[in-house]
């Protein structure tokens, strides 16, 4: 279904004022209460400058529909998806735009029990709403609420913090919404941090905070040797997202602590409550760690309302991205941020070793390119099409489960269009050969270019 800016396949998001403005904000506000039914929504925001502004207009909105809003104020974006079942609320709003530039917005929409709306299951509806004026009804009431103590119980509830060793570690919040959610949970952990970034500052003074960008990584990298830490965590803007860096201060690719949470929580659980879902970009260690778990990978879209659904459906313990996105089946099938590097220092904790030893053997046995974006093509539909046909002539496995997955014995790619940028998502692997992926990659590129 096609979408106007800055409706997108799974969220709103767009430039301040030119694509999303309050106004608009609080017409989306009325939507939501108009499609859900809503008595009470749950409204949060990032640290963004902009965002004080944007959820005032969209509390707005939805009291001049006739519902109520719980205002969370400041927080992140996985505290919007707990406070909104925590309080038995209609629907949840996230006003944030995550990594992307400082003068971007946007909104998280989800509903009762934190159900993802996506464009296939009621975006689109409520962007046919907003396009007129909200209906005056009797006005609801907008009232303060803190989830925060509820939140901080039920994410520590992954770990058993009498297990952990004391490790030193090395936490960014990169002037994002993390800082004081980190601080609440290490505040009882026998860990010993070294905060960088930890105010929120809308202004972001040390660049918008995306540990996904190689540009972004060094600060935290330097940080890791000059603490001596045991490892490095990175999150993005609203903190659904959290990258880890290993003793030597090297970016550890999201792609392989996928596997090892799945092989982790997987393994915790009877047989026959065994799946994890994943997305298409990256896959062989993912499969290859569930199966060793006695668990059954299913491969999905990415993006999180998809993930989500899939996850419900399925009644999946985990699932994951490999853009860095964790989702837990006891965190309302949910991604956060969070809950990853608590579960890394339980890994650590409960099986030794450091971080570039347990995921040596993986990097080696599944080499990868990492996500190289590209921009987008005029035509990237026919692009796609082109090299599926191309491929296929070769003897490559062809799947279109989200863009263009191609796979040969010994190496795959998967080619996307991203849901939220105008870029193409390119990730490739192969099985043991370096040689081979720095040949493909250039294969690729000038495929595409």
């Amino acid at each position: 279904m096609t979408l106007l800016p800055p409706f997108k396949a799974y969220d709103v998001r767009g430039r301040v004022p030119g694509e999303f403005d309050a106004a608009l904000a609080c017409r989306i506000g009325a939507a939501l209460v108009q499609f859900t039914g809503a008595r009470e929504i749950v409204v949060g925001r990032d640290a963004r400058i902009s965002s004080p502004e944007i959820a005032d207009a969209l509390a707005e909105g939805v009291t001049r529909a006739g519902a109520d809003v719980a205002d969370l104020g400041l927080c992140g974006t996985e505290q919007v998806y707990f406070a909104t079942g925590h309080f038995g609320c209609g629907a949840g709003v996230m006003v944030t735009a995550s990594h992307n530039p400082a003068d971007y917005n946007g909104l998280k929409i989800v509903r009762e029990e934190a159900r993802p709306i996506s464009a296939d299951t009621g975006l689109a509806d409520i962007a046919h709403l907003a396009k007129s004026e909200p209906p005056q009804r009797a006005r609801g009431k907008r009232r303060t609420v803190n989830a925060h103590e509820a939140w901080r119980r039920k994410v520590m509830s992954f770990i058993d913090a009498s297990d952990l060793r004391p490790l030193k570690l090395v936490i960014n919040s990169g002037n994002g919404a993390a800082g004081p959610g980190v601080e609440a949970l290490a505040e009882n952990l026998p860990f010993d941090i070294a905060h960088l970034q930890a105010e929120p500052d809308g202004s972001f003074p040390n660049g918008v905070p995306n540990p996904l960008l190689e540009r972004t990584r060094l600060v935290t990298s330097q940080a890791v040797l000059e603490h001596g830490a045991d490892f490095g965590v990175a999150f993005d803007g609203d903190f659904d997202r959290c990258c880890f860096f290993d003793e030597r201060g090297e970016f550890v690719d999201p792609y392989y602590t996928v596997g090892m949470f799945a092989a982790a929580l997987l393994s915790a659980q009877p047989p026959g409550d065994r799946r994890v879902v994943h997305d298409p970009k990256l896959v062989w260690d993912t499969i290859e760690q569930a199966l060793a778990a006695g668990g059954q990978p299913l491969r999905n879209r990415a993006g999180h309302a998809f993930i989500k659904q899939r996850m419900r459906e399925e009644d999946a313990v985990y699932g994951g991205e490999s853009s860095a996105h964790h989702y837990f089946r006891e965190f309302l099938y949910c991604d956060s941020g969070m809950i990853p590097w608590l579960l890394m220092a339980a890994i650590l904790s409960a099986n030794g070793g450091s971080l570039a030893e347990h995921t040596a053997e993986r990097r080696a046995r599944y080499p990868t390119s990492g996500e190289i974006n590209l921009p987008a093509a005029a035509n990237s539909a026919k692009l796609l099409d082109r090299l599926a046909k191309e491929y296929a002539r070769q003897g490559a496995a062809i799947d279109e489960i989200d863009g263009l997955s191609v796979e040969f014995p010994d190496w795959r790619f998967n080619l996307r269009p991203s849901n939220t940028e105008p870029l193409l998502r390119l990730n490739l692997e192969t099985r043991a050969n370096p040689k081979l992926l720095a040949e493909k990659t250039a294969e690729l590129k000038a495929a595409i270019s």
